[in-house]
């Protein structure tokens, strides 16, 4: 995973070199594309951060690129910069997934703080898909057995029960269900029900 930063991306060089300074003035770490096109030769699915994106450029528009990301399944949370006669197409991309647009002239300040909030927004979007996918590949290392006592398990059935109705011994019971906690790297059923619903 690259470093979480905001990829500027305007044709103008002038508001490059202002938002550089502002992000700089913050400490926030960015890179800087001169077009839509460079961005895009630039991104890959490890990307992190979030997009800083001008809506009208010469070349590919600031939308195209956008419809761009989506296609290819980017999570990068994009904030458009557009002029007074864009804001009806901007709040269309809000409902298209944008995270925020802001019309110039800008204020700094909010600018700045919003990209912030984008960053943070990115690093928690990672770190829950992240934990989705330690799930599934916890769950994926279950025996058929294993899941069939997960479930009986989660229904709050004790292993008395669950030997009954499988019919199979106690002390087999009591070995799968230790290896299933254990596979999911949990102590009780509780926690296990807890860790399923939480990343439903």
């Amino acid at each position: 995973m690259s470093q979480p930063q905001a990829h500027l991306v305007d044709d103008d060089e002038a508001i490059r070199d202002a938002l550089s300074w502002l992000l700089k003035s913050r400490n926030l770490p960015y890179a800087t594309y001169d077009s839509a096109e460079s961005f895009l030769a630039a991104w890959s699915p490890a990307m992190s951060g979030c997009v800083v994106l001008d809506m009208r450029m010469s070349g590919m528009s600031g939308l195209d690129c956008f419809d761009q990301l989506r296609e290819r399944q980017s999570t990068l949370p994009v904030i458009f910069l557009t002029g007074h006669g864009d804001v009806p197409l901007a709040v269309q991309t809000l409902k298209k997934g944008a995270f925020d647009f802001f019309e110039k002239p800008l204020n700094d300040n909010d600018l700045v703080n919003r990209i912030e909030e984008a960053l943070a927004h990115d690093v928690q979007q990672r770190a829950a898909n992240a934990s989705v996918d330690s799930l599934k590949a916890r769950l994926a290392t279950l025996t058929s057995r294993e899941r069939q006592i997960m479930e009986l398990v989660l229904a709050g059935k004790f292993n008395k029960v669950i030997a009954d109705e499988l019919n199979i011994s106690m002390r087999t019971v009591e070995v799968h269900r230790a290896n299933l906690f254990d596979k999911m790297h949990v102590k009780t059923a509780v926690e296990l029900a807890n860790l399923l619903k939480n990343n439903a």
